[in-house]
């Protein structure tokens, strides 16, 4: 599949006014692990400056992608371009790739500011320069105060920000993460991508950043590639793949949508379709990937349906409330709907002082058709 992003900031280098420039470029990629293929043909253009993060399940091809373009593992077929150039025979030292692993992987014997004058050691800077880079890029992540402690003495977000800073030194031509913070807790992660997003945004780097956490994805990136057994199912900027999915799997992966089966389909017209569906006849948005003559979902995500006066009946689904559970911000409802090829609908509702709704009452629900979309299943 071959995609190309677009980046947003206008002070990025361009070739012309109408075309980025393409800093990393993935021709035919392809991975086989004896009769096992990893990597399924891809081709992927990636501009300079932009932050595109590799989404997807555990066994998706993610890290065997990211760790071809490293030079860690050689590709079966296809090529690796690099600003230009073809790197895919170049060992990783040669390609001049920052890359952050999960387990920062630092010298436990360095101490903070060692760990990052490293890679300015193997490639001969002058001693002025190592001196004034390391300082430089410690004050970037905000730990020039801790450049004195082994990493013992770090917590792990100040391992993760000496990790990023030595990835960071020798100024790579694009820097790769390989889900990095995977090992920190949920406040902490939080707020190591606010600082991971900054950084990019002060830098203006290329990175390529590999997770299977939708919310990650959404705080990083440009743009997103959804991967899935070994190809990529869709590229696109977060706020397209959650409003208009063009597959189930997108849908389902990486909106947690609900996947509805729908019964008929009609009135094929320019982006929207006619459907049957839990009982109800909608026009929806469709797929720009729609091929009607197979069969058809509906991706409807949790705030695309809400809770109607229980006296209505038209134009609104009937349901029983399965469980409710309170989440601060919003009210996370499985409702069943009595059809029996249609699980449970996932709804949410906002929160705050709101009481959830309790379990085994009966509910009508109504569905925002303008905010699901007509994908199919496979």
């Amino acid at each position: 599949m071959s995609s190309t992003g677009t980046t947003q900031a206008q002070d990025r280098p361009q070739v012309a006014a109408d075309e980025p420039r393409v800093k990393l470029d993935l021709r035919s990629v392809v991975k086989t692990f004896g009769e096992v293929e990893a990597v399924k043909n891809i081709s992927l253009a990636v501009e300079e400056g932009l932050f595109l993060t590799i989404l997807g399940p555990s066994g998706s091809g993610k890290t065997t992608l990211l760790r071809m373009i490293a030079g860690f593992m050689p590709v079966t077929s296809g090529s690796i371009w690099l600003g230009g150039v073809d790197i895919s025979s170049l060992p990783p030292g040669k390609r001049e790739i920052g890359m952050v692993f999960q387990n920062y992987a630092l010298f436990p014997h360095m101490t903070a500011r060692d760990n990052i004058l490293y890679p300015l050691r193997m490639r001969k800077w002058s001693k002025e320069r190592q001196k004034a880079r390391t300082e430089e890029v410690l004050a970037l992540v905000g730990m020039e105060h801790l450049g004195d402690r082994f990493p013992r003495q770090l917590s792990g977000g100040q391992q993760q920000r000496i990790a990023l800073a030595r990835s960071l030194s020798f100024m790579p031509n694009l820097l790769l993460m390989d889900e990095p913070l995977g090992a920190l807790d949920r406040e902490l992660r939080v707020r190591m991508a606010g600082e991971l997003r900054r950084l990019h945004e002060e830098l203006g780097n290329t990175v390529l950043y590999v997770t299977h956490d939708r919310e990650e994805a959404l705080t990083l990136s440009d743009r997103i590639a959804v991967m899935r057994d070994g190809d990529v199912e869709s590229v696109g900027r977060p706020q397209d793949l959650f409003a208009r999915p063009e597959t189930a799997f997108v849908a389902s992966f990486f909106g947690g949508h609900n996947i509805v089966p729908c019964s008929s389909v009609s009135d094929v017209q320019a982006g929207t379709v006619r459907v049957s569906c839990l009982g109800l006849d909608l026009t929806v948005p469709a797929s720009t990937r729609l091929d009607v003559s197979q069969p058809v979902s509906l991706a409807v995500p949790g705030d695309a349906l809400e809770l109607a006066d229980a006296s209505a009946a038209r134009d609104c689904i009937a349901a029983s409330v399965h469980s409710a559970v309170y989440m601060g911000n919003h009210i996370h409802v499985a409702c069943d709907v009595g059809i029996d090829d249609v699980p449970q609908l996932r709804m949410d509702l906002p929160g705050g002082r709101a009481m959830p709704p309790p379990a085994g009452s009966r509910v009508a629900l109504r569905i925002d058709a303008q905010m699901v979309t007509a994908v199919n299943k496979s």
